[in-house]
């Protein structure tokens, strides 16, 4: 039965889920008419706002494109493939192929959101080498495994609390920073990331589709694969000259990347030494820069593996402003703001933790980046919890905004199986040369939502603080 209502589900997305952009652009549209409607903004506020959002995280989505890269590139390398090669030497069956890339997943994207990309990597590796995989639902399963981030390291929103001189601060809604013991360290967070490192992967294993008929990753190629695919060394060893050359040399060279490797790692080390464990995108970007420099060796092969890396990254590039113009129109309309505060007038001292957790949710699908929608919705949710706790003891009261952002970060993050935008992360690895898009995929993702909906909403409302 649940196999056949997952059937309906997908066919359902196949015939009406638009492409990603298209679906952007429907999103621009709809969020400009409810500003028109609803708050009265008049047609050239609305466009100037859109413009003014175009280029507000141009910085972001730059870090989200290198990490992709930067880490597909270490992914290519040789090191990595053989460790590939070892796991599925234990892997045999779809289910376990299943179950490992979500528990790994989870783990990985704990640590960093941009460890998705390996996530990618290794699933695709599997598909290659494991008949009877679903690909479309293994891509599912890569998705799903990274909404976990928002519990782990380069969660954006307790990071964001913690930061000295926030926007929270600058704005009188916070006075204080609030640390990451209250928010990634609490008993909630810690409760939700147990929950779905045993919950997800049973809950994916009894959704999985009973066959892989016309659906394995083979049969999606567009083109079939050649039997022997040059390496990225022979790759680079074919562009030297005929003869001896001194920028053969150079760009052969392993002196060269070691030295940059050197200082690298200094840095690494003086940064984690100084800083604590402090994982950000910049930090993360680097770390992978300097990795995939010391396991391509030579200058000229991480030139190859970045420009394969590079290779289908253009939706990301593309859209993310169309997502930065939607956030343009909430923030400069005062439409955001008016939605968090009717959301939040709602709330009560035994309800705030829903409805922070539903407002984080909803506003998702329009402005898809759980910092940018904290900037939104984020001084109206606090402000609402600071009216509701007035009296109780500061601790208590600093507890309770702790809960409320974290709430959002977990309905932002697990709203995102129903927004196609963040696929375009795991699409530029998994997608590669496969007759695949965000419709083939989504249709998997809205029984796993529904589930993972009711334990997170029960979580955040009646997990002790």
């Amino acid at each position: 039965m649940i196999d056949k209502l997952g059937e309906k589900l997908t066919h359902l997305f196949l015939k009406y889920m638009p492409n990603a952009f298209v679906f952007a652009m429907l999103l621009t549209l709809i969020t400009a008419l409810t500003a028109f409607l609803w708050i009265g903004a008049t047609p050239l506020k609305i466009i100037t706002a859109w413009y003014d959002g175009f280029f507000d995280l141009l910085a972001f989505a730059m870090q989200v494109v290198l990490i992709i890269i930067t880490g597909f590139s270490i992914a290519l390398s040789p090191i990595i493939k053989k460790g590939i090669d070892a796991f599925t030497k234990y892997i045999h069956t779809p289910k376990q192929v299943n179950i490992f890339v979500i528990i790994i997943g989870s783990l990985l994207t704990l640590v960093s959101f941009g460890w998705v990309v390996i996530t990618c990597v290794l699933a695709r590796a599997l598909a290659l080498r494991v008949k009877g995989i679903n690909y479309p639902y293994l891509i599912g399963c890569v998705y799903i495994s990274c909404g976990i981030w928002v519990a782990g390291f380069s969660s954006s929103i307790p990071l964001l609390l913690n930061t000295e001189g926030n926007f929270l601060i600058q704005s009188g809604v916070l006075t204080h920073v609030i640390p990451t013991a209250y928010t990634l360290g609490s008993t909630l967070n810690i409760t939700m990331i147990i929950t779905l490192l045993i919950a997800t992967p049973l809950l994916l294993v009894l959704l999985r589709p009973k066959h892989a008929q016309n659906k394995e990753i083979t049969d999606l190629m567009i083109a079939k694969q050649a039997a022997k695919t040059p390496t990225i060394k022979e790759e680079a060893l074919s562009l030297k000259l005929p003869f001896k050359s001194y920028s053969d040399i150079i760009n052969n060279s392993h002196v060269l990347p070691l030295i940059l490797v050197i200082m690298g790692l200094t840095y690494i080390f003086y940064h984690f030494k100084t800083k604590g464990f402090d994982l950000n995108f910049n930090i993360m970007i680097f770390i992978f820069i300097i990795a995939g420099v010391l396991l391509h060796r030579t200058p000229m092969r991480y030139v190859i593996s970045m420009k394969k890396a590079s290779s289908n990254i253009s939706g990301i590039l593309f859209q993310y402003p169309f997502y930065e113009g939607i956030m343009g129109i909430m923030i400069y309309t005062g439409l955001g703001e008016k939605l968090g505060q009717i959301l939040a007038a709602q709330a009560s001292v035994n309800t705030y933790p829903f409805f922070a957790y539903i407002t984080g949710a909803f506003v998702n699908f329009a402005i898809p980046s759980a910092g940018g929608e904290f900037a939104v919705v984020g001084p109206s949710i606090i402000n609402a919890v600071k009216e509701i706790g007035n009296g109780l003891p500061n601790e208590t009261v600093t507890a309770m905004i702790s809960r409320a952002s974290m709430s959002v970060a977990y309905g932002e993050s697990l709203s995102n199986l129903l927004q196609p935008f963040y696929l375009l992360l795991v699409l530029p690895v998994m997608a590669a040369g496969i007759k695949i898009q965000a419709r083939d995929i989504m249709g998997y993702l809205v029984l796993p939502f529904s589930l993972l909906f009711i334990l997170q909403a029960l979580l955040v409302s009646f997990c002790p603080l």
